[in-house]
């Protein structure tokens, strides 16, 4: 249940969020968009009813709230130590806060966005470690520093794979990008291969320069960590005609001999080459 028109309203753009949403109702799961939770009614002790708007509700013996998460800034503010424009603890690239002798990692701290270049604050592990990592190291004497982030996530459904880099559409527009979208259906194995699954990957490219600006992949098994390969062009600021002759691993058990993820490169490059036929983003 979201109160959204799709789940993952947050990680992707519409169009995957609608793919992800079909195919979680396409393995049997129940899934109501655009309604509000009002109440949890219980009996006992426990849940009995998830209470929704205009008196709509739902029997229920577990509730899961996925309400997202705010960072923990009450300590830094009693303590006087400024934060940043997302609301969490501004640091700089070792990870100091801007009172002296004071560092902040983690889910509380900002990191700085590698294509975007703003200052976010998002709650992955992956995050908080590094950055902790680099806050120990400075701290003890030495020093590092924490180059930034690309928001690369992934989560898995049954056997739905979700995976995101980057910028969505409509990160890049609020960051002033002009843009093309190239968007592959594909297989995760060759297609003649048998239990082949289906995924689909949306790529964004700057125009004018073609540097790759953010990916998606909704798929079945073996769809989901191709984002690795995205986000390794988007750290090292590749243009999409960069992707195309990566040396990438070939088998048909794997993908077929030209990966997904390099046709999806080559449609965006085609859209950035032709731009009379492409639909301009962002503008």
């Amino acid at each position: 249940m979201t109160q959204g028109p799709a789940v993952l309203e947050r990680t992707l753009d519409a169009d995957l969020g609608a793919l992800a949403t079909e195919r979680m109702r396409s393995i049997g799961i129940e899934v109501h968009t655009g309604i509000r939770v009002d109440t949890l009614e219980g009996q006992h002790g426990q849940v009995r009813r998830v209470g929704c708007p205009d008196g709509v509700g739902f029997d229920a013996d577990v509730v899961v709230l996925g309400l997202g998460s705010r960072p923990e800034v009450a300590l830094a503010k009693e303590a006087g130590i400024p934060l940043g424009e997302t609301g969490a603890v501004a640091v700089n690239t070792r990870q100091q806060t801007r009172v002296e002798r004071i560092w902040a990692a983690g889910d509380c701290a900002e990191a700085l966005h590698r294509v975007s270049q703003r200052a976010v604050n998002l709650h992955l592990g992956t995050i908080a470690n590094k950055q902790g990592r680099v806050a120990g190291i400075n701290i003890g004497g030495e020093y590092a520093t924490f180059p930034g982030v690309l928001g690369t996530a992934i989560t898995k459904v049954c056997e739905l794979e979700i995976a995101r880099t980057g910028l969505t559409e409509t990160e890049a527009t609020g960051a002033g990008f002009r843009y093309v979208v190239a968007t592959l259906d594909s297989t995760t194995t060759a297609g003649y291969w048998p239990d082949a699954a289906t995924m689909r990957i949306k790529l964004l490219a700057e125009q004018g320069t073609g540097r790759l600006l953010g990916a998606q992949i909704v798929g079945g098994p073996g769809a989901g960590k191709r984002i690795d390969v995205v986000a390794t062009v988007l750290w090292n600021h590749m243009r999409v005609d960069e992707m195309l002759n990566l040396d990438l691993a070939y088998a048909p058990p794997f993908a077929s001999v030209w990966d997904p993820v390099l046709i999806a490169a080559r449609k965006a490059w085609e859209a950035l080459a032709a731009p009379g036929l492409a639909r301009p983003q962002g503008t």
